[in-house]
């Protein structure tokens, strides 16, 4: 097509309407994610490397003032609980209680599903899902809340909150291996 060409937009594509510049983006993106899957098998990987951690919304259960009770997550994932401002993480089978804000300037961090790891949405830091720093204006890990377990539940303390600059030891130790 020349910068000349006078026929209107609807006609110019009708030469090209087969090629994979027109197919619908859903089924484009559908095609490349399966065939995305199918290199990994082929390469002997199983295709629950390329799954992203399950992220949903969930209400603690208030014990006290300063306590927070969460059901033990059944697989790794992701849960936010708005109200407690708590993100609870199971990541390779090891549970992190984290605080929502970012520990650059308190913004919400959102999940980030297509790369598997969280984002401040105002200055782009990202973290690892155990809450490591990774890149970005923050200058350390997410805030981790102090956690235990009590039977089926995972009980956050929310006078707890470990930065990983400061109670770098705390930090590390505020986490729980599942078996």
């Amino acid at each position: 097509m020349s910068i000349h060409d006078d026929r209107p937009p609807t006609d110019r594509a009708g030469a090209c309407a087969g090629c994979m510049g027109h197919a619908p983006r859903r089924e484009f993106l559908r095609t490349l994610v399966a065939s995305g899957i199918g290199a990994l098998v082929t390469l002997g990987a199983s295709p629950s490397v390329a799954r992203a951690l399950e992220v949903g919304f969930v209400r603690g259960a208030r014990r006290a003032s300063d306590e927070t009770a969460y059901p033990v997550p059944s697989a790794d994932g992701v849960s936010i609980d708005r109200d407690n401002e708590v993100i609870l993480a199971r990541y390779h089978n090891v549970i992190y209680a984290f605080a929502l804000s970012c520990p650059h300037q308190n913004t919400a961090l959102k999940w980030l599903d297509h790369d598997g790891c969280f984002q401040c949405p105002k200055h782009k830091s990202r973290y690892q899902p155990d809450g490591e720093f990774i890149e970005g204006r923050a200058t350390r890990g997410m805030d981790r809340y102090g956690v235990r377990r009590d039977g089926d539940k995972i009980v956050v303390e929310l006078d707890k909150l470990f930065a990983q600059d400061k109670d770098a030891a705390d930090w590390t130790a505020a986490r729980i291996a599942l078996p």
